[in-house]
């Protein structure tokens, strides 16, 4: 629902954005930012501070579809889109076409034109300020609350705490469940506004930063291991990495080539049932920069006791097929 003071504020400029930025240029711009004006890498400046604040709330209204739709019409009635005529409307002068069409269509309105609605009232309905008592409504909880906060991809794997600074100063904890993904919204009850009727829900917009060595593929993780021709070509058993510390052995079968994906069951992300994802892990065969006197003989060996094998074979009559 949206916000009374959105009239103040433009959100598209706090981003640095054109208003008719696509959903990747909005996201990449705050990414930019975020990681600019982040509290971590500015202890102690109150202006790095509020701006991050600002691009943190620009980027949850204009992420959501719905948020940015209600924001570009809140922002063209307030940059002259709604005309107000005098006399042409009911009570006040207010172009009934300007708020049935963005408000929605009031009840009470009067015989003859007249009307017992109030600029109150209408701002009350349409923002979600209202507490109950007037037109018969019945008490509402706090309004939503959009957040967003960046993890480190550890956090998001392993799930963590994290603690939000509310636009007044306060601050709100909230527990991050293992294995979110980047851009994931979640959902935490009772932790937006108050209200007379209990609080609203905080729905938090997950970033998550890149490993350098791992990435991810669902509840799988993913690794690229390099390995030596003789290993690839002769198999092996190496020792790969996992993302808990540990070390696996793979068994490397003769003849792998590059590319190949082999997987190691329960290394990958943790489910809520328990069980886990598997560890992906892609061999890349290294090929040596620089050969001493004896490697190259023995690559000229191999290369002349290989000489009728055509890798290529077939790949120029694949190529002339339709």
């Amino acid at each position: 629902m949206a916000n009374q003071d959105w009239f103040d504020k433009d959100f598209y400029k706090s981003l640095g954005v054109a208003s008719d930025a696509s959903d990747s240029d909005i996201k990449k711009a705050y990414r930019r930012l975020a990681k600019d004006l982040h509290p971590d890498k500015n202890p102690g400046d109150a202006n790095a501070e509020q701006r991050f604040k600002e691009v943190s709330e620009a980027y949850s209204v204009l992420s959501d579809a719905e948020q940015r739709k209600e924001y570009d019409a809140v922002r063209t009635m307030s940059h002259g889109g709604a005309r107000f005529t005098a006399g042409s409307g009911p009570a006040g002068g207010f172009s009934d076409d300007v708020f049935s069409g963005f408000f929605g269509r009031q009840s009470g309105r009067q015989a003859g034109g007249g009307s017992n609605i109030s600029i109150e009232d209408l701002l009350s309905g349409a923002f979600g300020n209202g507490a109950g008592g007037g037109f018969g409504q019945s008490p509402r909880v706090g309004s939503d609350v959009e957040a967003s906060t960046s993890l480190t991809f550890r956090q998001a794997v392993e799930g963590d705490t994290v603690t939000l600074r509310r636009g007044d100063g306060s601050t709100v904890t909230a527990r991050v469940p293992a294995g979110v993904k980047d851009g994931q919204k979640i959902r935490l009850r009772g932790r937006g506004n108050p209200g007379p009727a209990g609080n609203g829900d905080l729905i938090l917009t997950v970033n998550v930063e890149p490993h350098p060595l791992f990435g991810r593929s669902g509840d799988d993780l993913t690794i690229t291991v390099p390995v030596t021709f003789a290993e690839a070509a002769l198999g092996a058993n190496i020792a790969v990495p996992t993302f808990d510390g540990s070390t696996v052995t793979v068994k490397l079968p003769p003849g792998t080539p590059s590319g190949r994906v082999l997987r190691v069951k329960g290394k990958g992300v943790q489910r809520k049932d328990g069980t886990a994802g598997y560890l992906l892990v892609t061999v890349s065969v290294a090929v040596p920069q620089k050969l001493d006197s004896a490697a190259r003989e023995a690559v000229e060996a191999l290369a002349a006791a290989t000489a009728g094998d055509d890798p290529r074979a077939g790949l120029f009559a694949q190529a002339r097929q339709a």
